[in-house]
């Protein structure tokens, strides 16, 4: 070919060949994502405490023992610290044997039951919260839990309700639904991402509309969802052979949801810690533009995370259809958990055993705020409250470093200068006289 051909030749376009999804550096917003999803693990501790104090707070500002003894509080001080002190201490002693231990029955057995009523509300905001924290690690808000969970959840109740299959071939086949459906779900949200580079936060809080109003149709619907015979948009009670078994008998709620929530926790920490997958996945979570550098497709890698993340947070919806709402459910039935989950993976610094010890906290202020409300009548909405003040402390590290009085990141000591050496009068005298 000559030179002239060679000329004529027009170059390929500067993305020929590249990810359209790994075209976008990254921005100081992905930066400040990154320090507040992977900071330090105490940011988180001391965000519970901090949390934990404003609640005490309204605790005791909202009893009425505290507010009649602050009228005399000048001619009486005692009072009022000791109503503070009661108000207090009951609330978190309520709290506590609500969620992990009740001293106030007759033997271990009934004692322990508020432990495995925490492990039961804390097994859907584990899987959930895995599949946030997962996303979380590949760079990408996954705030789509809602959606994920109400698909994986119409999966698995149409299968236990529509399907005649024996046990436990039956819940099987349920599990597996309701997981495709979640992966399905989120994966819309990765390939439109990784194909044209679409928002992931935009995608997901629509596909959270569309999953909420396409349940609310199936549920309306004659011989998809709803119940036969009824007009309520609820479903039909799952059938017995695709319930999820109980682990303890059937004196407690914990049922085996729970087990595939820690088989995902092991998975997941497999995944990210162990497999080239995995490094792949904090490869484009740290910085696209190097992983597409040094060969790794981000387009693949961001619909991978999606759809893994979208089938753990899909064993979410199946634990709740299949264990804990087993007599038929309806548009409600993902309670929250799917925003709670954004939470729970935060706090768990989107680490795998970190999401597993801050679903379990979250469980049990699920199941001891209901007692403290009965007991003690503390609002139900100060734990929300205590929930919120975590996730904001979570997202403002420098303030938790400043109220602990901790060194900022990057802070460097000044150096010491060296200290003069004292004259004596003979220097004096001499430096006098010259």
């Amino acid at each position: 070919m000559s030179s002239a051909e060679l000329n004529s030749v027009s170059p390929p376009p500067a993305n020929f060949g590249t990810d359209p999804a790994a075209e976008v550096e990254p921005s100081r917003w992905h930066g400040a994502f990154r320090r507040i999803v992977m900071g330090n693990g105490l940011i988180s501790v001391l965000s519970v405490i901090l949390a934990l104090i404003a609640g005490s707070i309204m605790i005791a500002f909202t009893d009425p023992d505290v507010q009649r003894t602050a009228g005399y509080f000048f001619s009486r001080p005692q009072d009022m610290l000791v109503a503070i002190w009661n108000s207090i201490s009951g609330a978190y002693v309520a709290l506590f044997q609500g969620a992990f231990y009740n001293f106030r029955v007759d033997g271990f057995a009934a004692g322990i039951k508020p432990l495995t009523e925490t492990l039961k509300f804390a097994t859907p905001l584990i899987a959930a919260g895995l599949g946030v924290g997962l996303a979380f690690r590949a760079g990408l808000f996954n705030i789509g839990g809602q959606g994920q969970m109400l698909m994986a959840a119409a999966a698995a109740g149409w299968v236990a309700t529509s399907m005649n299959l024996p046990w436990p071939l039956h819940m099987l086949v349920a599990i597996v639904a309701g997981i495709i459906a979640g992966a399905i779900w989120a994966g819309i949200a990765g390939i439109l991402k990784a194909r044209t580079g679409a928002h992931e936060v935009i995608v997901t809080i629509m596909l959270n509309h569309i999953a909420l109003y396409l349940l609310a149709w199936m549920l309306a619907t004659q011989g998809i969802l709803q119940a036969p015979g009824s007009n309520n948009p609820k479903t039909a009670a799952m059938a017995e052979s695709a319930i999820l078994p109980g682990i303890l008998g059937p004196r407690y709620n914990l049922h085996a949801g729970f087990i595939l929530a820690l088989i995902a926790v092991a998975f997941t920490w497999w995944l990210l810690e162990r497999s080239s997958l995995g490094f792949r996945f904090r490869a484009v979570g740290e910085n696209p533009t190097a992983a597409r550098v040094a060969g790794i497709s981000v387009g693949r890698m961001y619909f991978l995370v999606m759809v893994i993340a979208g089938g753990l947070v899909g064993i979410a919806g199946v634990s709740q259809v299949l264990g804990t709402v087993t007599s038929g459910f309806g548009g409600d039935i993902d309670a929250g958990i799917g925003f709670d989950a954004i939470t729970v993976a935060l706090l768990g610094r989107s680490t795998p055993l970190g999401i597993l010890a801050a679903g379990i906290l979250f469980g049990a202020f699920k199941a001891g705020g209901f007692e403290m409300q009965a007991s003690e009548n503390v609002p139900i909405e100060i734990v929300l409250v205590v929930q919120s003040l975590i996730v904001l402390f979570i997202a403002a590290p420098p303030l938790v470093r400043a109220i602990f009085g901790l060194p900022q990141p990057g802070a460097r000591k000044k150096p010491n200068k060296p200290k003069k050496p004292k004259k004596n009068a003979a220097q004096i005298a001499e430096e006098v006289s010259a």
